[in-house]
């Protein structure tokens, strides 16, 4: 099979006869469309040429969620993709050309975001165009996956937020009684706010002591957890259960067997349960504001402050790696009152072995003594 280069005004193309037509590729300068030609031929002759179909970002935003989104994300996530498409990437994208979005377009939208919002957002928008073009690579939409190095803005790490053991007390003491074992329970389990809302009677087993992660709760929506270490058991100190066993009596009924409905018996909205009760506990126990989520570091400080393993920790909490723990948690086991208690169970450890060495010595002497 033979091509030709042809000059239509200032710009060359290469055309190459293709099933039964002349497919025409702009290739700029004549030197840029001799090269397209042997590419292209070459493609042909080995039958690995695939002709990319002319779709728009708009177009593709349907098949993408439909083909992909829709059968494999949870619902939590595919809500917040929709609200990225609709509000920036369509806007942004939506008449483009699939095919003619380039890295450094992607990259300077970015940088522009950057401008406006936090370099979070700006990550999970980047994210998810990283997502699509993968996809659409992989399903001949493409030619090349013009996302896969545009590059993610880093996080800054905030520095969590803890409550001190007599700020907790302070918190719950004040909390409505709605609500006063679901900010206890959070604490002395650490949960999220969605694996929280989401717990059933069935999930909670008095005898051993343990709490069964097993669902979420969030947008009204029951979901597998965040991962699959997140799906777990969460030992409970038996003060916990006796006033789980308590709650029970009072808990409104509901047809989910929530542990933790809302007043009327139905599921909980999370952002509602923090303004009508989370937030109102922390005034007026005359706390700072903090973030529900502050629930579950404060979780992870008094377990760090007990001395717990941190295998143990990373597992209790949830996380897929100890990793993550450290990585989240790290700086609280460099605290000046943590390192020291360690120092002082290495003694307490190293004293329950040498006592025994000890006194072994002391009745070999004695036998010694004897036997002379």
């Amino acid at each position: 099979m033979k091509g030709s280069i042809q000059k239509k005004g200032k710009t060359y193309y290469a055309v190459i006869p293709f099933a039964g037509k002349r497919k025409w590729f702009r290739g700029g300068t004549k030197k840029d469309a001799e090269k397209i030609l042997a590419e292209r031929l070459t493609e042909i002759n080995k039958g690995s040429y695939i002709e990319i179909p002319k779709l728009t970002f708009k177009e593709y935003k349907k098949i993408w969620l439909k083909g992909y989104a829709e059968m494999n994300l949870k619902p939590s996530t595919l809500a917040l993709y929709n609200i990225i498409l609709d509000k920036h990437l369509i806007p942004q994208w939506g008449d483009y050309q699939l095919q003619g979005i380039k890295t450094a377009q992607i990259q300077i939208y970015a940088s522009e975001r950057l401008k406006k919002v936090g370099s979070k957002t700006v990550r999970n928008e980047i994210t998810l165009l990283k997502q699509m073009f993968k996809h659409a690579h992989q399903w001949g939409y493409v030619k090349t996956n013009q996302a896969e190095h545009a590059t993610r803005p880093r996080i800054e790490k905030n520095e969590i937020e803890i409550l001190e053991p007599g700020e907790i007390e302070k918190m719950i003491g004040h909390s409505t009684d709605a609500y006063r074992i679901a900010f206890k329970t959070a604490v002395m389990t650490g949960m999220r706010a969605g694996e929280l809302w989401g717990l059933q009677w069935g999930d909670i087993d008095g005898n051993a002591g343990q709490i069964y992660v097993r669902r979420s709760l969030w947008g009204g929506n029951f979901q597998t957890p965040k991962s699959k270490s997140s799906i777990r058991k969460i030992d409970i100190p038996q003060s916990l259960i006796f006033e789980l066993k308590k709650w029970k009596l009072a808990c409104p009924i509901n047809k989910y067997d929530l542990v933790f409905p809302n007043t009327d018996g139905e599921l909980t909205v999370h952002n509602t349960a923090i303004k009508s009760h989370f937030n109102p506990a922390l005034r007026r126990a005359g706390l700072r504001h903090v973030s529900f989520h502050s629930l579950r570091h404060s979780n992870a400080s008094m377990r760090i402050q007990a001395g717990q393993n941190i295998k143990y920790l990373s597992t209790q909490l949830g996380h897929s790696s100890i990793n993550i723990t450290m990585d989240r948690y790290g700086h609280l086991f460099n605290d000046m009152d943590f390192t020291r208690q360690q120092v002082e169970l290495l003694e307490d450890s190293f004293l329950s072995v040498r006592k025994p060495l000890e006194e072994g010595k002391k009745e070999g002497l004695e036998v010694c003594a004897v036997n002379s």
